[in-house]
């Protein structure tokens, strides 16, 4: 097994560099063995996990872990309703799109009341590649352009059409010549600029790229908190430059809400809507289904009229009843109980409690983040600024080791990464808190 360290993924386990007992060592053998070498793992000791409930997870010997990171079960793992509302619907009926069934289209109708009135279809499938590959083939037919632009640290998906715009992906996955990156639109490293202003005048320098060389531009897709980037969340606005310049150039705006929406941000169902714009079309993943596999693309009647009048879209799975009645399931459990309120009230208090460690620690050169998304920048000192990636990985590493788990994002691999469930208590911060301590100390 080669025991190369990949760069191109942080936080990466490397073979034969961990402290693992002989069986989870058999284990990561099998595993290359039986899946190839392209999977990898997290953390220098990977974890072996075999439970989830709530915000926890638990390991084969039945340690506790305060899951801090994994988005896609944003309900917290295991949520009664969604596992009930799985449960019955796959005892009477899993069928695809191809059947009139009303459950598909109640849950249409209700998640489509959670965006702007201009915003008025939806078609689903498994997962966000799929949705953002569906976006990309409804924009070129829409513009007859074929130019991307995107931010030069996002990830949309792992698609092969996808993939070619997915900068985070690292240097072995090839961009598409019809791409161009923009710069993260990053405050703390522009701390005199007009962000929004920097931002638009660099999608324009793209857009006239691709027009210089002969490529139409067909859409700008963001993720609207820029989570890969490093978690970009404000000023809030700042996105309307650029979503009124690729309109101008005949281009769409996309907003891949896979991970910024959901509630998370906790003042908007949706991350655009801190930018005050109104997409064209948004795409949805992860943590549609709290782990059922579902996402979608919503968007305007006018954009989709003639694709969907000369193209067939059909999804095997994609709006399957199964998949449908576990969206529905999460689309009632943040409504009725509240979990968008909750990712303000307990965001506001970790955003005070990451406030003090960065004044406590002076390798904390930045906090940011919108509701139950943050992004804490790890620096050698605060006033050079430099990225820490070594720190950043010990750190992480450190509050595995204490049973609390975030990850890395960020062009320097020196962002914590921290999402917790919707379902995150003030109790379940006050630990992560105390855990980040310790660990920032260990430095």
């Amino acid at each position: 097994m080669s025991k190369k360290i990949d760069l191109s993924m942080p936080n990466a386990f490397v073979p034969g560099q961990g402290n693992l007992s002989s069986e989870d060592d058999a284990m990561v053998a099998r595993r290359y063995r039986l899946l190839g070498p392209a999977y990898r793992l997290m953390y220098e000791n990977p974890l072996h996990l075999v439970r989830g409930e709530g915000v926890w997870l638990y390991d084969v010997n039945g340690r506790p872990y305060l899951d801090v990171y994994n988005n896609v079960t944003s309900l917290g793992h295991c949520h009664p309703r969604v596992v009930e509302a799985i449960r019955e619907q796959v005892g009477i009926l899993a069928t695809n799109t191809r059947y009139l069934h009303s459950l598909i289209l109640d849950y249409a109708e209700r998640l489509l009341a959670t965006f702007p009135s201009a915003l008025g279809h939806v078609m689903f499938a498994c997962t966000g590649s799929e949705a953002n590959d569906l976006a990309y083939r409804i924009a070129k037919f829409h513009t007859g352009g074929t130019g991307v632009i995107v931010t030069d640290m996002s990830y949309h998906g792992i698609s092969d059409t996808v993939s070619q715009f997915s900068p985070s992906l690292g240097k072995s996955v090839n961009l598409g010549v019809h791409v161009r990156t923009v710069p993260s639109p990053h405050a703390y490293h522009y701390p005199h600029c007009d962000i929004g202003a920097k931002f638009t005048a660099d999608v324009k320098s793209a857009i006239d790229d691709l027009l210089r060389h002969g490529i139409k531009p067909a859409m700008l897709i963001v993720d609207s908190l820029f989570t890969s980037d490093g978690v970009l969340a404000d000023p809030g606005g700042f996105l309307k430059g650029a979503v009124d310049a690729i309109r101008a150039a005949g281009g769409i705006f996309v907003a891949d809400e896979v991970q910024p929406g959901f509630a998370r941000t906790g003042d908007f169902m949706w991350g655009f809507q801190r930018h005050g714009v109104e997409p064209d079309m948004v795409t949805l993943g992860k943590p549609m289904g709290n782990g059922q596999p579902i996402s979608a693309t919503v968007i305007r009647p006018e954009i989709l009229q003639e694709f969907g009048e000369n193209a067939r879209y059909f999804n095997t799975f994609g709006g399957n009843a199964v998949s449908c009645a576990a969206a529905f399931a999460v689309l009632q459990a943040i409504q009725d109980e509240k979990l968008q309120e909750n990712a303000r009230v307990v965001g506001a208090h970790m955003a005070e409690g990451l406030s003090k460690l960065k004044a406590r620690h002076d390798i904390v050169g930045d906090v940011r983040g919108a509701g139950l998304i943050f992004g804490l920048e790890i620096v050698t000192d605060q006033t050079s600024a430099k990225a820490g990636r070594e720190a950043t990985t010990r750190v992480v590493n450190r509050m595995r080791d204490d049973g609390v788990l975030i990850s890395v994002c960020g062009k320097g691999y020196n962002v914590l990464k921290i999402r917790p469930p919707l379902v995150f208590s003030r109790e379940n911060a006050d630990m992560f808190l105390a855990a980040l301590d310790r660990a920032l100390a260990a430095e």
